[in-house]
This record gives structure tokens, sequence and C-alpha cells, in this order.
């Protein structure tokens, strides 16, 4: 059984699995203040590491898997979490979290097991690689999806997605001259606070 790590109403039946990036736990910084600036506005927010995230608390250094390799970790939290709680949750996570949960995001929707996708700086591609896309199961998604993305971001940025094919049930919330953690530069007038408030906004709206 996975461990899980809930912030926010523990009886709110707004529920958002959210699953880390590939090189930061569940609990980095970033992590605990979406989750915070989340159950402020009444999402309970779980979440939970893979394996070879948990692995590395022991000491045991475990290199990044592929994303196809962690989806039955993301499907077996999502069965534990249905098993402990009436409600239906969404799904997603941040960079290489999201990513995953996009790939069984799907099957899961179509048997009434979620209710949507969030996406929290989505890796369209290999960081300095614009040409090997990971977008082609996003053409035909049919899981209604937020996906929050800096401006700037180094794997996706507003100019790039704008040239891609994704499904009418993606909804794109752009932070302002953000980067791939939504963070904006100083002399954009922009401020990371700000940026990861309106994103909380429009997850908290999404997932309500």
């Amino acid at each position: 059984m996975t461990q899980l790590l809930s912030t926010g109403p523990a009886d709110s039946d707004r529920v958002l699995v959210l699953a880390h990036g590939a090189g930061a736990p569940m609990d980095s910084p970033w992590m605990n203040d979406v989750a915070t600036l989340l159950g402020d506005r009444g999402i309970r927010v779980v979440r939970f590491e893979f394996a070879y995230m948990a692995a590395r608390r022991d000491g045991t250094r475990r290199p990044n898997p592929r994303a196809e390799a962690v989806l039955d970790e993301y499907r077996a939290v999502v069965a534990q979490l249905r098993d402990e709680t009436d409600a239906t949750p969404a799904i997603g996570g941040k960079s290489f979290g999201g990513r995953v949960a996009s790939m069984v995001a799907d099957e899961l929707y179509a048997t009434d097991g979620i209710r949507g996708l969030v996406c929290l700086g989505y890796p369209f591609h290999p960081m300095g690689k614009p040409e090997q896309l990971r977008t082609a199961h996003l053409a035909e998604l049919a899981t209604p999806t937020l996906v929050c993305q800096g401006e700037r971001d180094i794997m996706g940025s507003r100019d790039e997605v704008a040239g891609y094919a994704l499904s009418p049930a993606i909804r794109i919330e752009w932070a302002p001259d953000g980067d791939h953690d939504l963070k904006p530069r100083k002399a954009s007038g922009h401020t990371l606070a700000g940026n990861l408030a309106a994103a909380a906004d429009a997850v908290a709206g999404f997932v309500g």
C-alpha cells in the first residue's frame, strides 16, 4: 500500500490526486505550496511518491524511470483512494507526474473512476528536444483536462503549444512569463506567488 499525504479539508468531496515531478519528492517546497493553496480553496490534495522516489528517502539512488514504467503505480493509488473514500477524484501532477496521469486518464475516466485531469507544467517535449513531442495521446484525450503552463516553459512554451494538435477536452491556463515552475522573471511585473495563486484558482474551479 502506498503512503498518501493529504492536505486540505479531510471531508471535502473535491479531491485531487497529485503526483510529483521527476526529480523532486511529493513534499518539495513547490508541491507543499501548491497543496496548501488548493487546500485553502477547499480541495483535498492527496499526494504520493512513485517507488523510485520513495526509495531515495532510504538512500537508494534510482534513475528516473520512463513514464510507461510507472503507470500501474498511478492506477494502484487511484484504486487505493477509491477504497478509502466515496469521492470521485481528479488526477494529475507536476511535470512527469502529470504526464503519467495523462496516460492513464482516459481508461479511468471511461469507468467513472476519475472526474478530470490536472497537469501543472506539462512536459510536451524533453528539455532541449522540441522535435520529440509527447502529444500523440493528447490529440485524442477524452478526459476533461486543465493544463497550467508557464508561457516560457522550456518543455512547451506558449508559442510552441500553439502549433500542437490537442484535444478540445484540454484547456490551458497560461501563467504570465512563467517557466516550468510557473515562475516569472522579475522584470515581467508578475510574481511566482501571483502565478501560483491564479493556477490554484483555476484548478479549484475545474475540480469543483
